[in-house]
């Protein structure tokens, strides 16, 4: 058999720039060259502007993504977001205070000053995910930084009485929140069977092939739409079907997310005929080749491929955004101008040369460059981050500087089952992305902050652990120097455990109790193991209290995008409490749609 290579789907964008200002030289690395003819012909093609203006765009572009990872963290913390001007292609960052503008000069943007910073968006964003739960005319909602609001989308045919309702009690809200109307309900896409870059799950119908990528052990994979991917240890299929075997699709059941954490999926390629390749399949067009990842940016030019409508390409209008799918409430994504049609599900989107999102959903009708938010995408740094997983790129093009390697690792916690871990940050030339937490030589956790913690150790062992940096491109640091932890006994007799099941409802409080016999004062510090599974880890509030009356808060409600909590969650409470007497822990779901369960927790004294 001859062999083959996966159809790897992508993307790009166009606009007209006049020339940039200068920017310090010190702020950004330089541009790379001249962009690729695929994506010159295709912006051209879609947005109605000269290959001259195409190619301007890109590379304006590329320079103004620079400056956004070069923005000061003070900055990225604060700000609710920035965006390219149509015109100039500058970055604009929107701002509150004369300090952050002037960080934000320095870094080459354009500082914008608003009226509402980034925490006041985001709590409307709440108010309004609390008020759009159960309204059929709501499509999807999400912060526009260009506008400084959190803009509603209702579709046009809707007249029930509830979104009527929800319609007056978003006006209660201020002008902080606008609503708009779009014409209909988005769906995630799939499709029917059409010729070139097509995969099949299993016997379903056929999705799109995203971007080729490896994980910590040299494993091949490729990323695609997580509603792609849902059925566990499901055969993947090539353009010749049930013939025609690639591997296998969401391997353990543990790859693929299609809810509130967001629409992304992994196949594993096994099968050796098929090779993983960078360059995109551009449907008759010159070929692209893919050199990195970048974040999307609103008003960036970007371009996807996909086995139904081809290449096509358009313009983000919204970043971070939830959109209520018929079956689903997705968080996080991006909407573009781009048109799609059943069957891009999973495809990859550029911006210029760098991956930027997988395919997610759409209108399902194709007229290139008309309305705004015609089709959606999931933004790839969070699978490649979500799984370490490195992306497979052109060779000798994009960012091929590996960061520098995570130093001074130490433990900050230690029990019988588990080691927490904390290191100080690497550096890199453009921005690093993530950490790989290593056991040996197995990946055993990869974070996006400098701590993590390792589960599933046994007592009395000793470890060997080690930390890897992992920048946008899939550059990998050095090894950092490696450190020996030797776990805990686990003395049985000062842990009380409770094993009865507890749900854990939206807007209520789960309380379970342990007695404790053990005399004296509890150990210092007093070690929690908490079982449980729940759908957005981010709505809980878990708190333990003492014999005393003392409350000792485990975990705080907050965060924009959801993650399951899923496994056994370890904490180590410092206190002054008698070890004797009942013990409570409290889980609180402050928020809507959710479903949970405390399986059963225990508490070492």
């Amino acid at each position: 058999m001859p062999i083959r290579f996966l159809a790897i789907l992508a993307s790009g964008a166009a606009l007209t720039f006049a020339l940039l200002p200068a920017v310090p030289a010190s702020a950004v690395p330089p541009p790379p060259g001249s962009p690729p003819a695929g994506l010159v012909d295709a912006l051209g093609r879609d947005l109605g502007i000269s290959p001259d203006a195409a190619r301007n765009r890109l590379l304006a572009q590329d320079t103004a993504e620079a400056i956004a990872r070069a923005l000061p963290a003070p900055v990225r913390e604060h700000s609710p977001g920035s965006w390219l001007d149509e015109t100039t292609g500058r970055l604009m960052v929107a701002v509150t205070g004369a300090t952050e503008a002037a960080q934000a000069t320095a870094a080459g943007a354009t500082p914008v000053i608003v009226s509402r910073d980034r925490a006041e968006l985001r709590r409307l964003r709440t108010e309004v995910a609390r008020l759009a739960a159960g309204v059929p005319g709501v499509t999807s909602w999400g912060i526009d930084p260009v506008s400084d609001t959190v803009t509603v989308r209702i579709a046009a045919a809707a007249d029930d009485h509830a979104t009527e309702e929800f319609t007056k009690d978003i006006a209660k809200l201020g002008d902080g929140v606008r609503i708009t109307h779009v014409a209909d309900r988005a769906a995630p896409q799939s499709g029917d069977v059409r010729p070139g870059g097509r995969w099949l799950p299993g016997t379903e119908t056929n999705c799109s092939v995203g971007f080729p990528v490896t994980d910590a052990s040299g494993g091949r994979h490729f990323l695609t739409a997580g509603h792609c991917t849902n059925d566990r240890d499901q055969p993947a299929w090539g353009s010749d079907g049930q013939q025609d075997r690639i591997g296998t699709s969401n391997v353990g059941g543990t790859h693929s997310v299609f809810g509130r954490e967001g629409d992304m999926g992994l196949v594993g390629v096994t099968e050796p005929t098929w090779r993983l390749s960078p360059t995109v399949n551009t449907y008759g067009g010159p070929a692209v080749d893919v050199t990195g990842s970048t974040e999307p940016l609103v008003n960036q030019a970007v371009c996807h491929a996909g086995v139904a409508s081809g290449w096509q390409c358009g313009t983000v209008t919204a970043i971070d955004q939830t959109v209520v799918y018929t079956v689903a409430t997705i968080e996080g994504v991006s909407f573009t101008t781009a048109c799609s049609i059943a069957g891009d599900s999973g495809g990859a989107w550029l911006a210029g040369t760098k991956a930027v999102g997988l395919h997610s959903g759409g209108q399902s009708s194709c007229s290139p460059g008309g309305a705004r938010d015609q089709s959606s995408f999931q933004p790839v740094n969070e699978p490649l981050r979500k799984w370490g997983l490195t992306l497979h790129t052109a060779g000798g093009t994009g960012d091929t500087q590996a960061p520098t390697s995570p130093s001074s690792l130490r433990a900050t916690g230690v029990t019988s089952t588990t080691a927490t871990l904390s290191w100080n940050a690497s550096t890199d030339n453009v921005g690093v992305t993530g950490y790989q937490v290593f056991t040996g030589t197995t990946l055993a956790a990869t974070t996006s902050t400098t701590t993590a913690t390792v589960t599933g150790l046994s007592p009395g062992s000793d470890y060997t652990f080690s930390v890897k940096a992992v920048d946008a491109a899939g550059n990998t640091s050095a090894t950092g120097t490696p450190i020996t932890v030797r776990t805990g006994t686990g003395d049985t007799s000062r842990t009380y455990t409770n094993t009865t099941p507890q749900p854990i409802r939206d807007f209520q409080t789960t309380t379970s109790a342990v007695g404790s016999t053990t005399g004296g004062t509890a150990r210092n510090p007093v070690t929690v193991a908490i079982t449980a599974r729940h759908s957005c880890v981010e709505d809980l509030d878990i708190t333990l209290t003492g014999p005393s009356g003392q409350v000792h808060p485990l975990h705080r409600y907050g965060g924009d995008i959801c993650h399951p909590l899923t496994g056994t969650s370890t904490y180590n409470v410092t206190t002054t409490e008698n070890a004797t007497g009942t013990w409570s822990l409290t889980i609180h779901d402050g928020g809507p749609g959710d479903t949970g369960t405390l399986d059963r927790w225990t508490l070492t004294l």
